[in-house]
């Protein structure tokens, strides 16, 4: 059962969270955490030290929990392909999917693109490690797997990883408003194009 120390950090975490991604971390102030979160300014820092601390321990933790959660998701569905354009088609549907629960994640991690000049590149490159590496890995060992059973022709795993996640996702997010799943098939079909070995007929 969590201490009441351990729910007041997590008050202050997921309050901070609402906060940056609202307004970014220029714009963000400690007071404006604190009251979102329910604490002092002091208990911020004694806990953190300043609000760079504060940021980096903010975009560490939802980084790690999204991550987690969207490892779950490519090991539950990657995992075993029965047909590859349609288990790749559901993958990215899955993966593009609009989660409540990420909302204020991803939402900071536009402030975070937006605001980069200002936020120190120890910071970028720790939440880089803690979240979109770690998936892009996760991802990236599936299809590796399924190019030694001879399902997909790969020379770098990491890069096809992150052409599917661009060509599916990552599109559905630059295309607001257009039908994903049509974007989605669009981009499943570019990549197979690209990684699935060609049958030859004789």
């Amino acid at each position: 059962m969590p201490t009441a120390r351990a729910d007041k950090q997590r008050d202050l975490l997921d309050g901070a969270l609402r906060v940056f991604a609202r307004d970014g971390y220029s714009r963000a102030s400690i007071d404006a955490i604190a009251e979102a979160a329910g604490v002092s300014t002091r208990t911020i820092y004694n806990h953190y030290g300043d609000k760079a601390g504060l940021f980096k321990a903010v975009i560490l933790d939802s980084a790690t929990r999204v991550a987690d959660h969207e490892i779950a998701l490519a090991d539950r569905l990657l995992a075993h392909i029965v047909d590859l354009q349609t288990d790749l088609v559901a993958f990215g549907l899955a993966w593009s999917a609009h989660d409540p629960a990420t909302a204020d994640h991803f939402a900071l991690v536009r402030q975070i693109q937006a605001d980069s000049a200002h936020i120190d590149g120890e910071i970028l490159g720790a939440w880089q490690e803690a979240g979109p590496v770690r998936v892009r890995g996760a991802v990236a060992a599936h299809l590796k797997a399924h190019a030694a059973a001879g399902l997909l022709h790969i020379n770098d795993e990491n890069i096809a990883a992150l052409q599917l996640i661009q060509l599916t996702a990552g599109s559905v997010m630059a295309a607001p408003g257009a039908r994903p799943e049509r974007i989605i098939r669009a981009g499943v079909d570019t990549f197979l194009a690209a990684y699935q070995p060609s049958t030859s007929y004789s």
